[in-house]
């Protein structure tokens, strides 16, 4: 028992989140259960950074999706609704996530392709879910919506693109008979809706450059004992390596801002999609014009990353400048870059116009990182938020 809670305790210091109370998301909730839903697909959630889904034996002790407010997932399925959440890397490139939620979705062994797999450095196949699936079926008449949390909208985004157009570099690498069918693509249309929730679409000034060095020796001056400790925890996670692959494969280099924006390129929003991105902040703006976190609502662990955030301003080595609107932030995410991927077409949300092959930008949930998880010791309600997101989707 011990050595589950320790478990429990370093998976959630490494999340990298933060609780809030949820202010103001636009319509009232909706009716629990609508005779009139248009359709009723499964709804797939997938975790962040570090974070854990029902195949982890830690889900049954601590779910993700809701923490100590209770399971999500089982209260969305007593609702009517059809919820699963997956289990990917935690700490895993998009790349590698994305081809675990696959095999995960039609219950085959994880292919990470051979093209991949050769270039970074490790095994092409992973673990096997054969008989196993999240979904009873998965196809265009069984599609299915999908939610991404943090790094997970990173993760769903990538997903649902190789789903419509394949890779070319695996299919140029590998002997047709041998190739994953997720890689020959032409599925876009099994996905039906993607929403992202708190993502770091183009990146975070969580991961700064080196020219952010002084302004971090700053902030850890400043550092009270109880958060430079739970920073060090969560520092010391970060830099763990499983083996010898090559930086680019993992969740931090994907969330540098200049290869945010590189990943963003690959990216296609697939035209017969819905999409939906919900940005949180738990900062003010200060009379300087930098932006500091509201300690009533932010776990103490993520205010230094939430004031560095605030802070700072430069441009990243690929030359994209960082200025006053990325200060705004949850604690670990910029609210600008979590609006939606710049470049991709978008609207603000429009309860009267909701078209697809657009991402609809929800308002700014007042809330850190964390609020829609359900919060860690900010203990958050988010059943209200996602009764009334999912009957949105289904009445579309």
């Amino acid at each position: 028992m011990q050595a589950i809670l320790h478990h429990l305790v370093y998976k959630c210091a490494a999340l990298f989140l933060s609780a809030a109370l949820l202010l103001g998301i636009g319509e009232n909730c909706l009716k629990e259960k609508d005779d009139d839903w248009n359709t009723n697909y499964t709804f797939v959630f997938v975790h962040g950074l570090s974070g854990w889904g029902s195949y982890d034996d830690i889900y049954r002790l601590m779910p993700y999706w809701g923490m100590f407010g209770g399971d999500l997932m089982k209260y969305l399925n007593d609702k009517g609704f059809h919820a699963v959440c997956a289990s990917v890397s935690p700490r895993g490139s998009a790349w590698d996530r994305a081809c675990e939620l696959y095999a995960e979705l039609t219950g085959t062994r994880v292919d990470y392709g051979k093209a991949h797999s050769e270039r970074c450095g490790h095994a092409r196949f992973g673990e096997d879910y054969t008989g196993r699936a999240l979904v009873d079926a998965f196809d265009a008449q069984h599609k299915i919506n999908l939610l991404g949390h943090s790094f997970g909208g990173a993760t769903v985004r990538l997903f649902a693109s190789v789903m419509e157009t394949g890779s070319p570099e695996e299919q140029a690498a590998t002997p047709d008979e041998d190739l994953s069918d997720y890689f020959r693509g032409g599925k876009g249309d099994w996905i039906y809706s993607l929403t992202s929730l708190a993502a770091p679409h183009n990146g975070t000034t969580a991961y700064c450059d080196d020219d952010a060095s002084e302004l971090v020796a700053e902030e850890q001056k400043n550092t009270n004992p109880i958060e430079a400790a739970l920073q060090s925890i969560m520092s010391r996670t970060n830099s763990q390596r499983t083996n010898d692959r090559i930086p680019e494969d993992y969740a931090d280099y994907d969330m540098y801002i200049d290869n945010a924006l590189a990943l963003n390129e690959t990216i296609r929003t697939l035209p017969q999609t819905y999409y939906f991105s919900f940005a949180c902040s738990c900062s003010d703006q200060q009379p300087d014009g930098t932006w500091a976190p509201d300690s009533r609502h932010m776990e103490i662990m993520f205010r230094s990353s939430s004031r560095l955030i605030g802070k700072y301003t430069g441009v990243t080595r690929g030359g994209y400048v960082i200025d006053e609107r990325w200060l705004e932030n949850d604690g670990l995410v910029n609210t600008i870059s979590a609006k939606a991927p710049f470049g991709a077409p978008q609207q603000d949300y429009d309860t009267a116009n909701v078209p697809a092959g657009v991402w609809n930008v929800m308002p700014v949930c007042r809330g850190d990182h964390m609020a829609l998880e359900g919060g860690l010791f900010h203990v958050n309600d988010i059943k209200p938020f996602y009764l009334e997101h999912l009957n949105r989707i289904n009445c579309l």
